[in-house]
């Protein structure tokens, strides 16, 4: 892990850190606080910025490296699977993209159609839910992204 990983790690009970974990709204004044905790933590303006551009925002970047409140990935998906009837091979498949958030803090679309999710059904999501089903777990997967920017 580097200096910066281990720094945000050690400040995870950071206000702002916390926000982006649990996929609360930022401001802009949580991404100053968070590129200060950066900088303090050795990191250089030079890098920072770079990261902010490889990454698509500071949120981004600090989310990947603190990855996603596991209990608020599984509510972010709790509604999509209430109501319904749901197989095993569905439910194995949300509780992969609820530990793919987890670890990784976003995940994009094209991501569910490689492995470990054609593990389960080779077509991808397609093979395990309904195409209107499909379009949810993306609405969500979209809300959690958008949720990582001021």
């Amino acid at each position: 892990m580097s200096r910066q990983g281990k720094f945000l790690k050690a400040h995870e009970s950071h206000l702002s850190l916390q926000r982006l974990k649990r996929n609360q709204p930022l401001t802009s004044s949580d991404l100053e606080q968070l590129e200060y905790m950066l900088l303090d933590a050795g990191g250089t303006q030079e890098v920072i910025d770079r990261a902010k551009e490889q990454s698509n925002g500071l949120g981004f970047f600090i989310r990947s490296l603190v990855g996603l409140d596991h209990e608020t990935a599984k509510q972010a998906f709790s509604q999509f699977i209430s109501g319904t009837a749901v197989l095993a091979s569905q439910i194995e498949f949300i509780n992969l993209v609820v530990n793919y958030l987890t670890e990784n803090g976003v995940m994009e679309p094209d991501r569910l159609y490689e492995s470990p999710f054609t593990d389960i059904n080779p077509q991808g999501p397609e093979g395990v839910f309904k195409t209107t089903r499909v379009d949810g777990i993306i609405d969500i997967l979209t809300e959690i992204k958008l949720r990582a920017v001021a």
